[in-house]
């Protein structure tokens, strides 16, 4: 499938019925957001929401303007805090707002948009149901313009709440904070476009936007903790680093938001270049073959197979996030000052009087809830192969559906007890004290990962239309343990997710009854997944 035609060509993408190439695109944007009525809305909601509600909760903490201008200048000071938010620019609310919160929802609209881009693309190339559509009057580039068009309605949407969640604070600061935020969504979502041409496979194409995400994160943060005013050329050339120097609330800088538009624009005319110049389901980067005779012998081998890569950077983000994290402990302190009501957010996320303690419980927690969206993802890998058609082969031999979908269950389950450890090592070793309890309360957040997965297998075994709602439900947990105590939810709202009934650690005793019950559920949940997995109809489409 690594062949490429010219354009005009007519191969099998309708441009050979006489149509234009953007035929179609309306009904095919509309399909797409059908699809997605629940993931846009949620995701924009979630993003947006969170920035929007910053100021309301930072006004909380730090009411006075001498308040703001102590953590302002402490966290510049700090270059850990630098590499973790970037550095603070303005000491007003909205200045505090773009600081606090700007990196992480440019963050989360660029990962919303490389999943719509992909989705909408490469992934329908895959499962076949492309080549169906281009056989009507669809245009050769209608189902990249409506996949892009998708992602710019979720950054869209993320930059109005935005705007209007802060214009409060000032109009020009919101409108800026806004437009950055989701520039940087349409940024990552041409990156997929181009990744969606490149690639054979959605995972593949999933995983290249990602990395780009984590290299822009990683580059924007090595250049924040070294300079004060971010000013370094590593920032510079970070797409996040380009929302941080549009400098919303702080003498906006409205030039920086050209280089966001002409990356899009290149990227898009790239992109469009590429997909004419290809079949449908083709792509530019040959697949390796693999050799003459299989040496796959078990189904737990061919899981492997699958999912070592992924298992393999989950692995290497978790380590080396442990190792950065685990730095700033001992300035933790910093990032409170004498501020009670601060201290009190902490201990809230930590559970600890100790800050050091809550921190790393805080740290160790977010930890688990990312684990959480790893282990759904390695459960639903073989709903991918499943409806790709991969899984049908397989099964019509003498494969029992149990055994073909335990050797995925084994790296889910297994693959975040990894993680887990690699990241409690990570902090361990950079902390320098407490290596037993740190990385014990990191392995403390196997239960309620562990439950998330098996939802994941319910769905997936039980209701396969509903699988990716477990998506979802991971992601609602993730806000609410990293957004809620910050807001000051009510505990009841805490305990809608799993992680809400552990203990928080390190510090206080661990208390096995919640654990226990959470690892019981979780294995009702996958039983009953498996049960469904027995009785229903394969899927292939």
């Amino acid at each position: 499938m690594s062949t490429v035609t010219l354009a005009g060509s007519g191969s099998g993408n309708g441009s050979g019925t006489g149509t234009g190439t953007l035929a179609g695109t309306g009904a095919l944007t509309r399909l797409a957001l059908r699809r997605d009525r629940l993931m846009i809305p949620v995701w924009a909601l979630v993003t947006g929401g969170m920035v929007a509600s910053g100021a309301g909760s930072l006004e909380g903490l730090y009411g006075t303007a001498a308040e703001r201008a102590e953590l302002a200048a402490s966290m510049t000071a700090n270059s850990s805090m630098r590499a973790l938010y970037g550095p603070v620019f303005d000491d007003s609310l909205g200045g505090l707002v773009a600081w606090r919160f700007g990196t992480f929802a440019a963050v989360l609209a660029a990962v919303a948009s490389l999943i719509v881009v992909v989705r909408h693309t490469r992934e329908e190339e895959e499962t076949g149901r492309q080549e169906m559509l281009s056989a009507g009057a669809v245009g050769r580039r209608a189902p990249l313009t409506a996949a892009l068009l998708a992602a710019l309605v979720v950054n869209a949407a993320v930059a109005l709440i935005v705007t209007a969640g802060l214009a409060g604070q000032g109009a020009a600061g919101a409108l800026a904070l806004g437009l950055a935020i989701g520039g940087t969504g349409m940024v990552f979502a041409t990156t997929a476009a181009l990744a969606a041409q490149l690639t054979e496979s959605a995972r593949l194409a999933k995983g290249l936007t990602g990395a780009a995400v984590g290299l822009a994160f990683v580059l924007r943060a090595a250049g924040d903790s070294g300079t004060a005013d971010g000013s370094s050329v590593l920032t510079w050339l970070s797409p996040i680093g380009w929302a941080e120097h549009v400098r919303a609330f702080a003498g906006e800088r409205w030039w920086v938001l050209l280089l966001i538009a002409a990356a899009v624009l290149l990227q898009t005319a790239a992109a469009y270049a590429l997909t004419g110049r290809r079949d449908v389901g083709a792509s530019f980067l040959a697949t390796r073959p693999g050799p003459a005779e299989g040496g796959l012998a078990t189904a737990g081998a061919l899981a492997w197979r699958l999912q070592r890569g992924t298992l393999l950077g989950w692995s290497l983000g978790f380590l080396l996030g442990g190792l950065v994290f685990g730095g700033m402990v001992e300035g933790a302190a910093d990032i409170v000052g004498d501020n009670e009501q601060a201290r009190q957010i902490f201990e809230r996320m930590g559970g600890q009087s100790a800050l050091t303690d809550a921190f790393l419980a805080t740290m160790v927690s977010l930890f688990g809830m990312v684990a959480a969206l790893f282990a759904v993802g390695s459960v639903l890998r073989p709903h991918g192969e499943e409806t790709s058609g991969r899984a049908e082969p397989l099964l019509a031999n003498a494969l029992g559906r149990i055994r073909w979908a335990a050797g995925h269950l084994v790296i889910a389950f297994g693959g975040s007890a990894l993680i887990l450890a690699l990241s409690g090592t990570g902090l361990a070793l950079s902390y320098g004290h407490d290596a037993g309890p740190v990385l014990g309360a990191s392995l403390a957040q196997l239960p309620a990962v562990w439950t998330l997965a098996g939802l994941a297998v319910l769905l997936w075994g039980a209701a396969p239309k509903a699988a990716t709602a477990a998506w979802g439900a991971a992601g609602l947990c993730l806000a609410l343990g990293w957004i809620g105590p910050a807001l000051d939810l009510p505990q009841a709202a805490l305990n809608l997710s799993p992680f809400g009934h552990l203990p928080k650690l390190p510090g206080p005793e661990m208390t096995w009854t919640p654990a226990l019950a959470l690892t019981a559920l979780a294995a009702a949940l996958v039983t009953a997944g498996l049960v469904g997995l027995r009785r229903r109809d394969v899927q292939s489409g």
